[in-house]
């Protein structure tokens, strides 16, 4: 079976190319061929169409195989090239074959032509395997280079002793080194030297053939800091039998630090929960002991020895009622009066108290953005947000030094808002900032803590930071603490903007009346003592008391009362029917009924069902009896307003 074989003759000779075709046909080849014998013809040709291999006369009128060959080159061409002469020397034919012919055979000794070219195409296919090959790894490297030079995760190789031999560039953006400044540098020496025995370990695993991984590591950046990573090993061999550890690693500082703030948020959470329980349970006994420590002063006017020793129950009650407070703006579970406010006002208002309060050693500066956008705040809660971080900063500044209290406009981008684990958008900052002894990362990881002080026994009670985190995070803010020993501590509070004009301020309260009544008062409160205390003081002052423990024995008690009731006084929190579905369902058949709210937290009200409408009455507990009794008053006197006692509303913070 003939070989088929495509061959382009550069000849002038028709006799010639007759006589080759005749031998190449003798030898076993099928040819299809071409005839040139100009340059231009030959650009043709090679552009029309693939060729075999090419044979040439030496010399021809218009052409010769020299040319030919640089026309080959030219072309980018290196199909086997041989020339077939008649009529020339030794020199000439050396020349053409280290001009790049491939062979050269005269036309005397045709015999060796088929031999020649069978050689040639056999050489000329390894060739062609040989760049095919060559490409395939110079597409395979390039492939290689790509994906190591564009990964997001790091990618090292390590030699037997640890050393750097290549990083990929991605350590730049990562731990802000060049590449090529690490080779030959060990590997630990960027290990947080707590977490280098855990790398030395890992690696001798690696190198032993058992691949290995490891996370919670920290590396050094270089410009100083720790980052923390993840990554993983395996072991390579080289050619000459050495064994080479390639690594990658992922920088999960970002997302340690978002574990971090969800396991504090979470702790925090349950912490507040059970203070805000607590609290509760302790206003309710508060209540009860501050109310008849103030029945029972009343009765002793005449003995002043007595009346002092009740006065002493009274301070410790109120004392403990201040803590409860505090316990309650922690745990998020106070009544807020929000208001839209220019917080300059506030802090500006706060100045000279501020002074008083650090000392004359510490110089006090305020720097308020005089474009300052609004937020929607309770004043009073605010100001106790400043006094608490202005009194921390002083007690950190024993020795004197630099307080400044600045506001400004931020925008928290995602980037931001993702690492701090908050919503993007437009904020007003509050920012507290001192020269003080600074914190180390243990203290700040406890800081907001209830009860965690970092003072002398007697001290303080350690509610202050606590305290400023709830108020905060009620507000629907978030504050964070930098702060570093010996370099001070900065508490920055990010405060929602709102576009709603700003309240006008309040006016002086109404001048008292008296408080006695002879209304009828439907008392519904779940907590025993606080029931009979508040009916004996409703009672002693002339009015007429409905008590029952809960909201459907309330409503019982209603339907079944023929006469007028004028006023609800009712706890928020109770066991079945709450409050403020109480009032809303009783609202329905005493439509002109007044409404007065006790409660010594709103607790899962407030997170779940809303608030209570602007406007409606309210009644911290612990409360005293002339609190009550004026309270009462005040709304019994008040024009009637028709329309629902209470509604749902979102909840503000």
């Amino acid at each position: 079976m003939s070989t088929p074989i495509r061959v382009l003759f550069v000849e002038d000779s028709r006799e010639d190319v007759e006589l080759v075709l005749h031998e190449l046909e003798r030898g076993g080849f099928a040819v299809d061929h071409g005839v040139v014998d100009t340059a231009p013809a030959l650009r043709a040709a090679l552009a029309a169409r693939a060729w075999d291999i090419v044979i040439a006369d030496h010399s021809m009128p218009r052409f010769d195989a020299p040319a030919a060959l640089e026309l080959l080159k030219a072309n980018g061409s290196d199909l086997p090239f041989i020339v077939v002469s008649g009529h020339i020397g030794e020199e000439l034919a050396v020349a053409c074959m280290k001009a790049g012919a491939h062979d050269y055979i005269g036309k005397g000794h045709l015999a060796r032509l088929v031999p020649a070219i069978a050689r040639e195409l056999r050489d000329a296919e390894q060739r062609r395997q040989r760049r095919a090959a060559e490409e395939a790894l110079r597409s395979s490297e390039e492939r290689y280079r790509l994906l190591v030079e564009n990964a997001a995760d790091l990618i090292t190789v390590l030699d037997g002793e640890g050393r750097y031999v290549f990083a990929s560039p991605s350590i730049r953006r990562m731990l802000g080194y060049e590449p090529e400044a690490l080779i030959g540098t060990d590997a630990l020496d960027l290990i947080h030297p707590e977490d280098a025995e855990r790398v030395r370990a890992a690696m001798a695993e690696v190198l032993g053939g058992t691949p290995s991984s490891l996370t919670g590591l920290r590396v050094r950046h270089r410009d100083g800091s720790w980052r923390t990573i993840e990554g993983s090993g395996s072991r390579l061999v080289d050619r000459e039998g050495r064994p080479f550890l390639i690594a990658t690693a992922r920088d999960i500082t970002e997302r340690v630090q978002l574990e971090l703030q969800l396991n504090q948020s979470q702790k925090m959470e349950a912490v507040g929960r059970l203070a805000g329980g607590v609290a509760h349970d302790f206003n309710n006994l508060l209540t009860v002991i501050l109310g008849y420590g103030n029945l029972l002063l009343d009765q002793l006017t005449e003995n002043p020895l007595l009346s002092e020793e009740v006065e002493e129950i009274k301070r410790a009650a109120t004392r403990a009622a201040t803590l409860t407070q505090q316990l309650l703006a922690f745990s998020r579970k106070q009544v807020l009066s929000l208001r839209v406010l220019d917080l300059n006002a506030v802090v500006d208002g706060m100045n000279l108290m501020l002074k008083r309060l650090v000392g004359e050693n510490v110089r006090l500066e305020m720097r308020l953005d005089h474009a300052l956008g609004r937020v929607k705040v309770d004043p009073g809660q605010i100001e106790q947000v400043v006094m608490n971080l202005a009194v921390n900063a002083s007690d950190a500044m024993p020795d004197g030094g630099h307080l400044l209290v600045e506001t400004s406009n931020v925008e928290l981008d995602n980037s931001y808002a993702r690492r701090r684990a908050v919503t993007p958008g437009r904020y007003v900052m509050l920012a507290v900032t001192d020269t003080g002894i600074g914190m180390d990362e243990a203290t700040q990881a406890r800081l907001f803590e209830p009860f965690f002080t970092t003072k002398e026994p007697g001290k303080g009670t350690g509610l202050g930071l606590s305290t400023v985190y709830g108020i905060v995070r009620q507000c629907g803010g978030n504050i964070f603490v930098y702060s570093e020993p010996g370099k001070g501590s900065s508490f920055k509070i990010y405060l929602p903007r709102v576009d709603e004009p700003a309240a006008a301020r309040e006016g002086p309260p109404p001048p008292r009346g008296g408080t006695r009544g002879t209304e009828t008062v439907l008392l519904v409160e779940d907590e025993p003592l606080v029931r009979s205390y508040v009916h004996d003081v409703l009672r002693k002052n002339g009015y007429r008391v409905l008590e029952v423990p809960n909201g459907d024995e309330a409503i019982g008690r209603s339907a079944g009362h023929r006469e007028p009731i004028h006023i609800l006084v009712t706890d928020v929190v109770m066991p079945g029917i709450s409050g403020l579905d109480l009032a809303k369902q009783l609202a329905g058949s005493r439509p002109g009924l007044r409404v007065l709210y006790l409660s010594g937290y709103t607790g899962d009200l407030v997170e779940q069902q809303g608030v209570l409408e602007p406007g409606s009455a309210f009644l911290q507990k612990p409360f005293t009896p002339d609190a009550l009794l004026r309270k009462v008053r005040e709304l019994l006197d008040a024009p009637l307003h028709r329309g629902k006692p209470a509604r749902r509303a979102a909840a503000r913070g």
